[in-house]
């Protein structure tokens, strides 16, 4: 799919425990918070792999950076979750729909690469943020029939809910009267912070590299790929690289009550 323009990065990742965190003691008898994920491309572990869509990253150079293979990230190795994960003394969280993940006690990941909040955007081809939620109950259902209510109630009440969902709403926008380049201007002129040095990608073909053409197997069979994914923003025309996710997980982790409100990720997880 082609663009105009580079995709503007913006992220907005909500975190919420359903037990305040100033009053949790330490985690669920003493064990690791669980860590829930919802989502789109930015979490999406791989859950694409799995079902009927185009919005695929399971081929090279995606992966390149830190697995070595492509796991249906889009990315060229972790994403914020992944980070998220590490820092909470967490194993990589799977995707739900891969074969053989039957095991939630560290949690689970239901993001959707292209999925939106409203069931319309991108119909039929993601998992909606609502067949997220039905996924969720199924494991809800499967914990409670392993633990038994109280424990499994306990365990999903510490846990932590991480979402980043949204942009696809944005991006499938059908009812503005103006044009693309005029909604654009809009919406980057009513945000605060601004990302500099961010014009070209790091895999793509044309000016800057911003046809989603990475891979070469979204209709156009040409890219060019960059030698070292770390000095740039974007890995292609509109997913951070790796050195991205990482710089923002550190600020969501342990940023201050300017960056994170209105608490870290780090006091959630281990308040």
């Amino acid at each position: 799919m082609a663009t105009s323009d580079l995709h503007f990065f913006a992220l907005v990742v909500l975190a919420i425990s359903a037990t305040s965190c100033l009053g949790r003691e330490h985690g669920h008898n003493g064990k690791r918070v669980p860590l829930f994920i919802f989502g789109d491309s930015l979490f999406d572990a791989g859950n694409n792999n799995y079902i009927n869509t185009v919005a695929r990253a399971n081929f090279w150079p995606y992966g390149e950076t830190f697995f070595k293979y492509p796991t249906g990230r889009f990315c060229d190795g972790r994403l914020i979750p992944d980070f998220i994960a590490e820092y909470a003394e967490l194993p990589l969280i799977p995707p739900y729909l891969q074969p053989g993940n039957h095991q939630f006690g560290y949690g689970a990941n239901f993001a959707s690469a292209g999925a939106g909040a409203l069931d319309e955007t991108h119909r039929g081809r993601v998992i909606n943020l609502n067949t997220q939620l039905t996924y969720f109950k199924d494991v809800e259902k499967q914990l409670t029939q392993k633990l038994g209510v109280e424990e499994a109630t306990k365990l999903l009440s510490e846990a932590v809910y991480l979402f980043s969902i949204g942009s696809n709403d944005y991006w499938s926008l059908v009812n503005y009267s103006g044009s693309h380049d005029e909604y654009v201007e809009m919406v980057i002129g009513n945000m605060t912070v601004v990302i500099k040095e961010g014009k070209s990608a790091c895999c793509g073909s044309g000016p800057n590299r911003r046809i989603d053409s990475c891979g070469g197997k979204r209709g156009i069979a040409e890219y060019k790929l960059c030698t070292n994914a770390s000095e740039y923003l974007f890995f292609d025309s509109r997913h951070p690289t790796e050195a991205a996710n990482n710089q923002v997980s550190k600020l969501i982790w342990s940023g201050n009550r300017t960056i994170a409100w209105p608490y870290n990720l780090k006091k959630l997880f281990k308040a």
